[in-house]
């Protein structure tokens, strides 16, 4: 029988595959608990209407988050702070700050998506990745300068 699945099911498939079951596991199982419906014509315009509907979503959201990447592009955050010898911070700048820096130019993104390749300890100009989407990366520009 095949079955349209609503959910990822282990070793049979991901949401969304069209797969094909013996009559009794799909009845009993997949069916009974929600995890698949029962491929037809009508279940599968319904599938094909959610992906196309899932797509646009996808593309609306990736061009809001192109805007909010050329914000961060546009700009250049300045951290000023107490520096010891050689130029070294006490310490550095942490994803937290970055974060709260960003919020400041009405730019909110989440810590977990800033990739700092190295820690931010000295003076001078920082190049950070920041994830917005997977297909969406944006290079933000950090200025420390010294108090």
């Amino acid at each position: 029988m095949k079955v349209i699945l609503l959910k990822d099911v282990k070793k049979q498939g991901k949401k969304d595959d069209i797969i094909d079951v013996s009559d009794g596991y799909a009845q009993n199982f997949l069916i009974k608990n929600g995890y698949a419906i029962k491929y037809t014509s009508g279940s599968k315009m319904h599938l094909e209407n959610n992906l196309n509907t899932r797509k646009e979503e996808e593309e609306k959201l990736i061009n809001e988050l192109i805007i909010i990447k050329k914000q961060i592009e546009d700009k250049e955050f300045v951290f000023k702070v107490k520096v010891g010898k050689q130029g070294k911070l006490f310490g550095s700048i942490s994803s937290k700050q970055i974060v709260e820096k960003f919020a400041e130019s009405n730019i909110i993104i989440d810590k977990k998506n800033i990739n700092i390749k190295s820690s931010i300890d000295t003076l001078g100009t920082h190049i950070i990745d920041i994830n917005l989407h997977k297909k969406v990366i944006a290079k933000a520009k950090i200025l420390v300068k010294e108090v």
